[in-house]
């Protein structure tokens, strides 16, 4: 990954689509009177719980769906094929989160469904894995359909290597979303799909060599695809969280075992002199790799890990003055834009860490990038980048947010206005546990 050490598991536009001049010509979000932060914060709530939750409604019936993650934007031509139906795992397993948070379980059951059929009914493996995305839509019978799209000119079928490919930290956000929603219902159904995804990553992705962590996961298809060493920050505390979640529903003695070799990485990555996590390793999964910072990478462990040390608590001004832009966040330090995905996250954090003062100016900023359909702009620019690159075959580093409605970025301010934390039980975000004004509960 040209030294970038995560996932980039939040699909990006392909270099193809990169290089298609209609991306140029993407307009700004109209224009919106801005709000005061409470009362903005509780439209942002209510605006995206209701986005997610009608995309779920327009597929027919109570059988299981995955939502698409990116739309086109107002006046844009068709997303580019690898794109139009492309429901990444990520982006469902957090829509899924908020949809408890929205106080829509009945919703949220659909996608947890879906993802456990996924992993259950895969067209190669059997052992309990997922994909990084799968077609949106209703769920059929059978090994459940990845995206692709027919060549005409080549008369073949094509499908996206990173798309096939297995991502660490997008198999642990599946978990998590599986173990909301059993703690939502407590159909047993769910905590047995999430032990089986954890399950695998336990005994698979493992590399004890210092700093001892958990890998990248796979690039590429079957059956060979490319196995990536380099270890994540932000991977290790998803998959700590998923391991923890079960260790408290469950007598498994594997589960505290293996949360404790994801805490041990993430204590590794933490660079006291700076005030921040280091991104992860490089291609060897040993050498620290100092160069780009990824913004998830430094919030995350704050929330994630209940006894985390004050001191972690430095990388909120860390992060707020490395990737703090135009009154927001952007993805990677000096960023060229905001991130709306990572505003919302920043929201939460602060919120979480009593500093809720320092998160209301975010929520007006948050608001004024709801698209027409209702789900919030990808960034407000047309284009931002991330320094990181999409995956091993990557020549440039060519990930990076468009200006799209993106399921999401919509997830996450749903999860900020909430103040649910997805990474425990409950959805408890401490200092503002219960305070936010959730969507009424649905009639289901």
């Amino acid at each position: 990954m040209n030294g970038a050490s995560r996932t980039l598991r939040r699909w990006q536009l392909p270099p193809l689509v990169a290089s298609m001049t209609s991306l140029a010509m993407i307009l700004a979000p109209p224009a919106t009177a801005q709000a005061p932060p409470a009362q903005a914060r509780e439209q942002l709530l209510a605006g995206a719980c209701q986005a997610i939750a009608a995309r779920v409604a327009a597929v027919p019936g109570q059988g299981p769906v995955m939502l698409v993650s990116y739309e086109p934007a107002p006046g844009q031509d068709p997303l580019a094929p690898a794109l139009q139906q492309a429901a990444f795992v990520y982006d469902n397993a957090l829509a899924g989160v908020a949809l408890v948070a929205c106080h829509r379980v009945g919703d949220a059951r659909r996608i947890a469904d879906a993802m456990a059929a996924a992993s259950a009914r895969d067209r190669h493996y059997h052992v309990g894995r997922l994909r990084n995305a799968y077609r949106a839509g209703a769920l059929p019978a059978g090994p459940a359909p990845l995206p692709g799209w027919w060549d005409t000119p080549s008369q073949r079928w094509f499908e996206d290597a990173y798309q096939a490919g297995t991502a660490t930290g997008n198999v642990a956000w599946a978990a998590l979303m599986l173990l909301a929603v059993y703690d939502a219902t407590h159909e047993r159904r769910y905590l047995d799909s999430a032990s089986a995804m954890m399950g695998w990553v336990d005994a698979t992705l493992f590399d004890a060599g210092p700093p001892g962590g958990f890998i990248g996961g796979y690039f590429g298809e079957e059956p060979t695809p490319t196995r990536q060493a380099w270890k994540s920050t932000e991977h290790n505390v998803d998959v700590y969280a998923a391991f923890s979640w079960l260790a408290r529903v469950s007598n498994d003695p594997r589960w505290p075992a293996a949360a404790r070799r994801a805490r041990g990485f993430v204590e590794a990555m933490w660079q006291p002199r700076e005030g921040r996590f280091m991104i992860g390793t490089r291609e060897d999964g040993r050498t620290l790799n100092s160069g780009p910072s990824a913004l998830d990478a430094v919030l995350w462990p704050l929330i994630a890990i209940p006894d985390a040390p004050m001191d972690w608590r430095r990388g909120l001004d860390w992060t707020r003055e490395r990737h703090g832009v135009k009154g927001g966040y952007g993805f990677n330090a000096n960023p060229d834009g905001v991130w709306t995905e990572g505003t919302g996250q920043a929201a939460l954090v602060l919120r979480a860490s009593s500093r809720a003062q320092d998160a209301a100016p975010l929520w007006p900023l948050l608001l004024s990038q709801r698209a027409p359909s209702g789900l919030l702009y990808a960034t407000p620019e047309q284009r931002i980048r991330t320094g990181l690159s999409i995956g091993p075959t990557s020549t440039t580093e060519d990930f990076y947010y468009y200006h799209l409605p993106h399921l999401g970025a919509t997830a996450w301010a749903v999860l900020a206005a909430a103040a649910w934390n997805p990474f425990r039980p409950g959805g408890c975000a401490e200092a503002d546990c219960g305070s936010a004004p959730l969507a009424p509960p649905s009639k289901e």
